[in-house]
């Protein structure tokens, strides 16, 4: 099992469609933050200090960390050979895209400490900072801030059917009054072409006529 500089075990980020395309951290973090935001609407509330508020929707959750690279004491090795690594998780997967879209994306991606935290989403912001360099140039130093945006809630899914066969649960959601298929398939998958697979994993011949209430079998992108 990889350990960091000081013997401890190693935090790791990896791409979740490939672990193998891993990063190990030479130091732990000293700390990371988790934030989430929920989303309210304000409604009239005629005479009254306080206007009523409605639940609308949860937001994603945020990790924000820092992590530490130093390899003065590698006889000059070039700090990048590890950062730049971390760039690539940033980077379109040019050979996966996908089969409703034809797009590609950056990759999911895992943040795992040990057994204290596991968090899945995509990196959305990212920033290198060189702070020593050789006599020729060469990085020997670097801090990386990054920023990661929630995934999936693992709370919405449901437990495995046991005669399924297997293989990633499905989310479920209920519909609110005036939501259609096509901005459903965008607040899942971030692509409102991708309507027609909810609509065939829910057997829905008229995808026009949802109905507030109503629960939604969302499929997981494979």
């Amino acid at each position: 099992m990889p350990t960091t500089r000081g013997g401890l075990m190693a935090a790791v980020l990896y791409n979740k469609d490939n672990p193998g395309q891993a990063v190990h951290c030479m130091f732990n973090p000293n700390e990371y933050t988790l934030t989430k935001q929920n989303q309210w609407t304000e409604a009239r509330n005629k005479g009254k200090n306080v206007p009523k508020l409605t639940f609308e929707q949860g937001g994603p959750q945020t990790l924000r960390l820092q992590l530490f690279f130093d390899t003065y004491s590698e006889e000059g090795a070039d700090v990048r050979q590890y950062t730049d690594r971390l760039w690539q998780l940033m980077m379109v997967e040019k050979d996966k895209k996908n089969r409703g879209s034809q797009k590609s994306s950056p990759p999911r991606v895992v943040f795992e400490w040990g057994s204290g935290l596991t968090f899945t989403g995509v990196i959305t912001e990212m920033s290198q900072k060189f702070t020593m360099f050789s006599h020729e140039g060469i990085p020997l130093r670097a801090t990386v801030d990054l920023s990661m945006r929630q995934w999936v809630d693992e709370e919405d899914f449901d437990r495995q059917n046991p005669t399924s066969g297997g293989g990633e649960a499905y989310k479920v959601r209920v519909v609110r009054a005036g939501e259609r298929l096509d901005w459903i398939a965008f607040q899942e998958y971030g692509d409102a072409n991708e309507w027609r697979r909810i609509a065939q994993a829910n057997g829905l011949t008229d995808p026009t006529r949802l109905r507030p209430g109503q629960s939604l079998n969302i499929p997981p992108l494979t």
